[in-house]
């Protein structure tokens, strides 16, 4: 998918670089490059934009002002020499904080974590699933929606699942799975011999459990933390398998 970005600085070698990067990256659209925040916002006010790159001090009004008065604010990426304002910058959602002078390495980590986050908001403009009842001892699947398609997903395929925010990610032998569902919703689906929840974030496939070291589960490759809330339960399956 290919994202609209506005570049704003009021020093013309900064808005060089970030031409010549943005040129680099195939999903990044330069719509135009500003020299003042007056200005972006003119440019915003005729056409939507998924991602700025914002310096924070420039005249008239500071990039911090700028986002603070944007009442629909795209993806921001802050770009500046000074690293005291990282927290205000952060406390303002934005996707990342560059320090001046910017490698070219760091400035791809950052559009990468824009571009993903992007993705999984297309995928979740698809309905809220429906999910089947609790699956029954003879089922041995469920039905999710993702990809504007109900997907089969069978159960003894899945490895753990991932909670962020308002979806969950299933992340299973073949393929990772994302759909709109609470993990509390999703942990009633789930048999409960087969599966645990072991942190606000995690819910394991007990059967591919592979090794547990002190406040990890390790599948695969993936080490999975175990929550102080969930620990006591899940070490008490743990003893219950002791030989």
């Amino acid at each position: 998918m290919q994202l609209t970005c506005l570049a704003v600085d009021d020093e013309p070698l900064a808005l060089d670089l970030m031409r010549s990067y943005i040129s680099k990256i195939p999903f990044l659209q330069l719509v135009q490059t500003c020299s003042s925040a007056l200005e972006a916002m003119a440019v915003m006010q005729q056409q939507p934009i998924d991602l700025l790159f914002l310096d924070i001090e420039m005249p008239e009004l500071t990039g911090v002002q700028f986002v603070q008065s944007l009442s629909h604010r795209p993806a921001v990426i802050f770009t500046t020499a000074y690293p005291q304002y990282a927290l205000e910058g952060f406390s303002l959602d934005a996707v990342d904080y560059l320090l001046k002078p910017i490698p070219f390495d760091r400035f791809l980590r950052a559009v990468n974590k824009v571009h993903e986050r992007a993705q999984l908001q297309q995928q979740l403009v698809a309905p809220a699933p429906v999910m089947p009842s609790a699956p029954a001892e003879n089922e041995d699947f469920i039905f999710v929606k993702a990809d504007y398609k109900t997907l089969r997903v069978n159960l003894k395929d899945i490895l753990f699942i991932e909670g962020l925010k308002d979806y969950v990610i299933l992340h299973t032998i073949n393929r990772k799975i994302i759909t709109l569902l609470s993990m509390n919703k999703l942990m009633e689906k789930l048999p409960e011999h087969d599966f645990a929840r072991v942190h606000r974030s995690y819910i394991v496939s007990l059967p591919h459990i592979e090794a547990i070291e002190k406040s990890r589960i390790k599948i695969k490759e993936q080490e999975i933390p175990i929550g102080d809330s969930y620990r006591e339960e899940f070490m008490r399956w743990v003893e219950s398998k002791n030989l």
